[in-house]
């Protein structure tokens, strides 16, 4: 009986040893297996952290390219803009410049203008007595212009100017106007027929009497009724454009050879 109680004893501490041993087993696997989980939990949070950077290092590397290429393209755009300030600098020199001579050429432009209307003035008088009126009063004009303070220097000579072009032109073309011319002592009113500054000759209103200007007479003369009064009569309305253009049979004064 003591022999059989002692197993029983042994049996049953070898069962509670055995026990004791798989419940210690079994908290070191669970130990394990914590471990591992935080393991795995924190390789996520550093794969997430890794993932993160990545993303931001793309988008800086994103946005630094974007900067370069702005910087390259506001590099081109200040460079021409400088070359353009440049060029503006250098307008504004030579401008400054000019600005410092007006004051000489306006006292240079003047006199000149000046001789420029005296020497049209005597041109008209010594001219054909065509127009004279008018042709005198746009002289007049000029001259009265050359002492008023609200017409600039450059307006005065463009107006000289265009009286020049004016005479000029009267000695391109036909012109046909009635005016008075003194016969015999009396005013007469006749037709003038111009032709250039080759010809001046006129016409009483009743086409019986014609004459020419003379230049080395400095006078009228009359011409014969039968050779040219057909003639200028014609001359006359082709002025007018009330005739078509054609050959005029007309008193012309001949060069003379020195």
């Amino acid at each position: 009986m003591t022999m059989y109680r002692m197993k029983k004893v042994l049996f049953a501490a070898l069962v509670t040893s055995v026990g004791m041993v798989g419940v210690a087993q079994g908290n070191n696997l669970e130990s394990v297996l914590k471990v591992a989980e935080d393991k795995n939990a924190a390789a996520r949070q550093s794969q997430a952290k890794v993932d993160r950077l990545a993303d931001e290092t793309r988008d800086l590397l994103s946005d630094y390219k974007t900067v370069v290429k702005q910087v390259d393209g506001l590099k081109v755009y200040n460079a021409r803009l400088q070359r353009q300030i440049d060029n503006q600098l250098q307008r504004i020199a030579n401008i400054d410049g000019s600005i410092e001579q007006v004051t000489v050429i306006q006292r240079q432009m003047t006199p000149l203008i000046i001789r420029m209307v005296d020497g049209l003035e005597q041109f008209v008088s010594l001219d054909m007595p065509f127009r004279t009126d008018e042709r005198m009063a746009r002289v007049a004009f000029l001259r009265t212009n050359l002492d008023r303070a609200d017409v600039t220097v450059a307006e005065k000579f463009r107006q000289v100017l265009e009286a020049y072009n004016i005479e000029l032109q009267y000695g391109r073309g036909i012109d046909s106007y009635s005016d008075t011319v003194d016969l015999d002592g009396t005013p007469t009113e006749v037709d003038f027929l111009r032709i250039g500054r080759i010809a001046l000759l006129y016409q009483s209103k009743d086409g019986e009497r014609s004459g020419a200007w003379d230049k080395e007479a400095g006078a009228w003369v009359p011409l014969s009724a039968g050779d040219y009064n057909t003639a200028i009569r014609k001359g006359i309305r082709i002025a007018k454009k009330q005739a078509t253009i054609d050959l005029l049979n007309i008193p012309v004064a001949a060069p003379e050879s020195n």
